[in-house]
């Protein structure tokens, strides 16, 4: 079964899978930023592609599920925005362009995932000056979870391989998440305008 089937099943399956609402974190890492590009990877149902169109951000949100892009762009009409929703296997291909801001809110998916190569074809999208967020999980949490494997943020960053002298290193560190037993991680880096 392929990743887009797995996941339109897994949609298709409740009314709304997530919260809709922005991740904590990407609210707190970029409050403070100058709007200008952006683009969510793995956007799912939209709450952070709505939520940065909301603050300025000119969106382009990328999924590989069909059905979480739909509710996405239902959620973004209802909220008065544009966001520009694009379907993507993120292992055959990517959007085109940079980005002020590329963000990766809990980029995991089932069987062989490619996560590192793409978050590093992720780094290659953030423009000069712009910010890289990722935010990862360092443990499962309760329940049923299928195998995966969590690298520390230190090992996120080394699988990056950033290029010396070309990014800022702005926050490379595991943190508690709100409310909840369990920890995540942020990554957020800076490309170095040259």
């Amino acid at each position: 079964m392929s990743d887009a089937t797995t996941w339109d099943q897994r949609y298709a399956g409740t009314d709304r899978l997530f919260s809709g609402n922005p991740n904590t974190a990407l609210v707190r890492e970029v409050a403070g930023l100058t709007p200008g590009t952006a683009l969510d990877v793995g956007c799912g149902e939209g709450g952070d592609a709505v939520w940065l169109a909301r603050q300025g951000w000119t969106v382009t949100a990328v999924d590989v599920s069909g059905v979480a892009l739909r509710r996405a762009a239902g959620y973004a009409a209802e909220a008065g925005v544009s966001v520009d929703f694009q379907r993507h296997d993120l292992t055959a291909s990517f959007p085109v362009g940079t980005f002020d801001l590329v963000s990766s809110q809990f980029l995991y998916s089932y069987g062989d995932f490619p996560r590192e190569r793409i978050l590093r074809r992720a780094a290659d999208a953030v423009a000069p000056g712009g910010i890289l967020l990722i935010e990862s999980h360092q443990d499962h949490g309760p329940g049923e979870h299928p195998p995966i494997r969590f690298p520390s943020p230190a090992e996120l960053l080394a699988g990056l391989e950033p290029a010396p002298g070309e990014w800022e290193v702005l926050r490379c560190a595991e943190h508690p998440r709100a409310g909840e037993d369990r920890t995540d991680s942020t990554v957020k880096l800076r490309r170095v305008a040259r």
